[in-house]
């Protein structure tokens, strides 16, 4: 099955299959399912013609893949365009959100660099050649 330019795949229920296309959520699966009346237990794989229609035809009122893609990289260059705080953020590459930084942030920031810190066996290293000087 194909919905949004994306293939589900037909081992998972439909449900969980759905929730691989951005900008569906397991919250908003609950109300598509209803609204297209079909059981969120069923593979998608067994889905019918009729079925697969009425999920796409539910699907049509939501933003999804490309277009939400777009819209989000439009509001964050917005952002950055009038150098809000959270633009600022996004461009230093740093969390948004009011997350603390010092210890934490490791996906965002990346790994450790440590800064003025030196190993201590350079450092005696360093004390000895000052001393034959």
């Amino acid at each position: 099955m194909r919905i949004a330019g994306y293939n589900l795949q037909d081992t998972k229920r439909v449900d969980i299959a759905l929730t691989y296309i951005y900008g569906i959520g397991r919250r908003n699966v609950v109300g598509i399912l209803s609204k297209a009346g079909v059981a969120s237990d069923k593979r998608v794989k067994f889905l019918s013609e009729d079925e697969q229609r009425k999920i796409q035809k539910v699907l049509e009122e939501y933003k999804l893949e490309g277009d939400l893609r777009a819209e989000v990289n439009a509001n964050i260059k917005r952002l950055k365009e009038i150098s809000s705080y959270r633009g600022l953020r996004h461009s230093r590459n740093l969390p948004v959100r009011g997350q603390r930084t010092r210890s934490n942030a490791r996906t965002k920031r990346g790994k450790r660099v440590t800064i003025g810190a030196i190993k201590k066996e350079e450092a005696v290293k360093t004390e000895l050649k000052k001393e034959a000087k």
